[in-house]
């Protein structure tokens, strides 16, 4: 605590939290587990990329 004493002020100063981070943390351990059985690492990055981008991609949907 006494080595890291000049850092807590700037860490608190700017008012930012890391809520954005962990929500992206959380969302690709989410997408991790979801893509358990890809065979290649190349098609999970592409899943993480996507989920992460922000777009909303709707699937089509049958008409009734």
């Amino acid at each position: 605590m006494r080595r890291r004493r000049p850092d807590i002020p700037r860490t608190i100063e700017p008012g930012c939290s890391n809520a954005r981070l962990e929500a992206f943390d959380n969302r690709i351990k989410a997408t991790i587990r979801m893509a358990y059985g890809f065979h290649r690492v190349t098609n999970l990055i592409a899943l993480i990329m996507l989920r992460c981008s922000g777009f909303d991609i709707r699937l089509p949907q049958p008409t009734i």
